[in-house]
């Protein structure tokens, strides 16, 4: 392949190249770059985030699934080639890169994977302090809003236990080759200081999933399959719909259910 050669964009990955410099740069910038040495950018296709990212003082690695995107990187940015890992990220074991140490995630995500990146996002959080990316508009929204609003759900409460959400700005279609349909917008996560949960993470897990799978009922009604005490449900947090509980109230009913159930 010639270093000229451009990348076709895959439908089936999902793929929509981003070609505004200024954006790219912009989104480069969203990290902090403290407190880790290592930045893992998620589908990089054609490196347009790649090149400010290598500007920076931390080792930047890149992991993409497309053979072609794989080659036209190593052609053009010879300085990554031996940190451009040819695999799926949601498949990948990524400590036979990183060795348990810290790493900050970045990515133009495939809007299509862009919720599993986050559940694996969360399953390694101990060592991904910063994480900052691109999704669906819709998502990025999803994902960073509080209690009361009507697109809070499972992804909120799940990511805002142990990061600080914050959504960063929108990008248009336009400036993708091929334009998706729908907005974009961009999102940073920082873990939480002390992002260890006081209740069992399982159960956290189960209880938000549960709650949310009949978002309009009650607490008291939507939790039914836990089979909980007259007692507990007694409680007015159960009067409560889950859109109407903070994080910490979610982490809260998670202990009350818990000690019930062990009774």
């Amino acid at each position: 392949m010639s270093k000229d050669h451009q990348v076709k964009a895959k439908k089936h990955l999902g793929q929509h190249f981003l070609n505004d410099e200024s954006i790219a740069e912009k989104i480069a910038n969203t990290l902090s770059f403290e407190g880790y040495k290592h930045v893992l950018e998620i589908g990089p296709g054609m490196g347009v985030l790649t090149k400010y990212l290598l500007k920076k003082e931390t080792k930047t690695h890149v992991i993409e699934i497309d053979t072609e995107s794989v080659e036209f990187l190593k052609n053009n940015y010879l300085n990554l080639a031996d940190r451009v890992i040819e695999q799926d990220f949601l498949k990948y074991d990524l400590n036979l890169i990183f060795n348990h140490e810290p790493f900050a995630i970045i990515g133009n995500f495939p809007y299509n994977i862009s919720t599993q990146i986050v559940f694996k996002t969360l399953e390694m959080r101990n060592q991904v302090p910063e994480f900052s990316g691109m999704f669906q508009k819709e998502v990025a929204q999803r994902i960073c809003s509080k209690e009361g609003s009507k697109v809070y759900g499972i992804l909120s409460v799940l990511v805002q236990a142990f990061y600080h959400a914050e959504y960063l700005f929108t990008v248009p279609p336009s400036v993708f080759n091929p334009p998706p349909k729908v907005e974009s917008g961009v999102l940073l996560l920082k873990r939480k200081a002390n992002y260890t949960l006081s209740c069992n993470e399982a159960m956290l897990f189960k209880v938000v999933k549960t709650a949310f799978q009949q978002r309009r009922k009650t607490l008291r009604n939507s939790l039914k399959t836990f089979n909980l005490s007259d007692n507990l449900k007694a409680n007015s947090i159960f009067d409560k719909r889950p859109e109407q509980l903070a994080v910490q109230e979610f982490i809260e009913l998670t202990k009350l259910i818990e000690t019930d159930v062990e009774q």
